[in-house]
């Protein structure tokens, strides 16, 4: 399965949400994810097999438990797959807060900004 596959469904990435944070048990995950969207646990176990099989996350017995955690290597592809597009988005995100930095070096007195409209009061007489 293709990783935009295994990570376009929502009770995937919410499973990785919840085991990033540190190792879950699978009643942990299970509960969590039954809660959130209402889902069997038949149905919460096969997102975690397919997690699993894909290698976004590893389980680990632990007694009559087993633990799941994140396994990065497929998330490191992702982000070097998505690299090659950052640059699309990266100065848009910036531009905003340039933007608004602007404004406010042009809303300041002095600071080359506008103007006020002609005949405007300024505060000071004008004699």
């Amino acid at each position: 399965m293709h990783a935009f596959e295994v990570l376009g469904d929502p009770v995937r990435r919410r499973i990785l949400e919840l085991i990033a944070g540190g190792e879950r048990t699978a009643g942990e995950v299970c509960s969590a994810i039954q809660e959130e969207f209402g889902i069997s646990q038949p149905a919460v176990s096969q997102h975690l097999k397919v997690l699993r099989e894909s290698g976004f996350a590893t389980v680990r017995p632990d007694g009559t438990r087993r633990r799941y955690a994140v396994n990065p290597a497929p998330l490191r592809d992702v982000d070097v797959w998505l690299g090659r597009f950052r640059g699309f988005w990266t100065p848009h995100l910036e531009a905003p807060a340039t933007e608004l930095a602007r404004g406010r070096r042009a809303a300041r007195p002095g600071a080359g900004g506008t103007q006020p409209p002609a005949g405007a009061t300024t505060g000071r007489n004008a004699s």
